[in-house]
């Protein structure tokens, strides 16, 4: 499999093209994602090639969206519903954790619910304070639901077609401004295994474990603090249920100090977890305290400059890396 360079968007339509072409149990369904191709253009083409009864546009409506697909889900078919945003998931939330994560489970392991939800989310694009929200953890927070969040195009194509070929529910977070972000692609049937974290940077100094679009953040501090003869390792946690928390505990093993990098707002968050295994798992290894980098506890600004200042950069990633050296 010879890797070539593409983008998000064309990885994750890739992974959902060729999971069509192979199974005529997999459909879409979603606001928009057939005449016009989807929100963010993921589904462009699909309509014409695959035909109205595999891609459905619904009504603006979330929780017949989501409950539609569960239906379709215990019946046979694997749906992938498309909701515009993640901050639209709360009005299926029923839907999603007293449904799609609990059916298995409740009826003794007699249906299966091989459902895909991608949902939008994070901020950076202007889209105000109801519609730039991070809220990974709340969704991580219920057993039954596999929740997935990549942070590359490589691992936006193959964790997608391992959550499509999942007999589970999967919530697939897509981040709004790594659409565009290039990458290498192995091509072929390339898949990633659900539940593996990776280490996307190798380092001896100190550990910064990430995800989604805090890996790009988290790579450009690395290289800054490079330059200053600082090696930090870059674990990537990919999927936070279930969360392997392997590779970070190895790493932290070896580098003795933690930094947990995360978009959403650290109070009761993914980075509270992850700090708080590693004290469970690696206290004796720790030099330092676990630093925590996350975004300001405010409701997003629409504002340009006021959203920009609330969100992680790469500047404070390298303060709290100077902190726990």
């Amino acid at each position: 499999m010879s890797p070539g360079k593409i983008t998000v968007r064309e990885a994750i339509s890739q992974a959902l093209w060729e999971e069509m072409e192979a199974d005529p149990k997999v459909f879409i369904m979603g606001e928009e994602v057939g005449v016009w191709g989807g929100t963010y253009a993921v589904t462009k083409g699909f309509y014409d090639h695959f035909g109205p009864k595999r891609v459905k546009d619904t009504p603006i409506a979330e929780a017949a969206i989501v409950g539609g697909a569960i239906g379709a889900a215990l019946t046979g078919l694997r749906p992938v519903a498309e909701l515009m945003t993640i901050n639209f998931a709360f009005s299926a939330m029923d839907h999603i954790v007293n449904e799609a994560a609990k059916l298995h489970y409740m009826f003794g392991g007699q249906f299966v619910l091989p459902l895909v939800i991608r949902a939008v989310g994070g901020g950076g694009r202007q889209l105000g304070a109801t519609h730039s929200q991070t809220p990974d953890a709340v969704f991580a927070h219920f057993p039954g639901l596999k929740v997935v969040a990549p942070g590359t195009p490589a691992d936006a194509k193959g964790l997608l077609k391992s959550a499509i070929r999942s007999d589970d529910p999967v919530l697939f977070i897509e981040h709004a401004t790594l659409y565009q972000q290039r990458g290498e692609v192995p091509e072929g049937d390339f898949t990633v295994p659900i539940g593996r974290s990776t280490v996307q940077r190798q380092g001896k100094d100190v550990t910064i474990v990430t995800y989604s679009k805090m890996l790009e953040i988290s790579q450009k501090a690395a290289e800054q603090l490079s330059v200053e003869g600082i090696e930090a390792e870059i674990v990537d946690l990919r999927t936070l249920r279930p969360l392997d928390m392997e590779p970070v505990i190895e790493s932290v093993k070896k580098t003795n100090r933690a930094v947990v990098v995360e978009e959403g707002w650290k109070s009761f968050g993914v980075g509270s977890e992850v700090a708080a295994r590693i004290y469970e798992q690696a206290f004796d290894y720790l030099d330092a305290p676990v630093q925590r980098v996350a975004q300001l506890e405010v409701p997003l600004p629409y504002n340009r400059n006021l959203e920009q200042l609330a969100l992680p950069k790469p500047e404070w990633v390298i303060k709290a890396v100077r902190e726990v050296l």
